[in-house]
């Protein structure tokens, strides 16, 4: 039995430990934000966080991920407040839609290492996840943007009483 943790909720599975996570959430929990798009770990599309990390979900075995925690859009935020997907929303940044919840999963886990991240290392944080519309500029201001908001909230904490953080 293999248990690990999605969106805050525990999980066991018992079948083919070579399963690919990416069919996990989708098949068995109905969780279609990461997507299928190359099944190499090349697009990005499926990109999910695991113990806070973004990491390709197409290739990842689900033996990989025992007693981790795995992050998907849905959990990001469960009202969708979360800066990311905020500054996605201001800026319009998607067209299709397709690869969206994969940049924003790549995105929020940039910030999450690098808050103030330069524009040369949003670009080289970003390149492994593709947008076949090419909406690049978009989700780079987006990224910015959120970099903004994110450093807002961290420099006044309401949880630590307006101290800074």
């Amino acid at each position: 039995m293999i248990k690990f943790t999605i969106n805050g909720k525990t999980r066991e599975f018992s079948g083919d430990p070579t399963t690919p996570v990416l069919w996990y959430l989708r098949d068995e929990l109905q969780l279609t934000g990461p997507k299928f798009g190359c099944g190499m770990a090349q697009c990005g599309a499926c990109t999910v966080h695991i113990d806070g990390v973004a990491q390709r979900s197409c290739v990842l075995p689900i033996s990989a991920v025992s007693g981790s925690k795995i992050t998907t859009i849905e959990g990001l935020s469960e009202d969708g407040e979360h800066p990311v997907q905020q500054a996605w929303i201001e800026h319009k940044v998607p067209q299709c839609g397709y690869c969206q919840c994969g940049q924003m999963m790549q995105a929020a886990s940039l910030l999450a290492s690098n808050p103030t991240p330069s524009d040369e290392e949003i670009v080289q944080g970003m390149s492994g996840n593709i947008c076949r519309c090419g909406t690049y500029p978009r989700i780079h201001k987006a990224i910015k943007s959120a970099s903004k908001t994110m450093a807002a909230v961290q420099f006044f904490d309401p949880k630590s009483e307006g101290e800074q953080a």
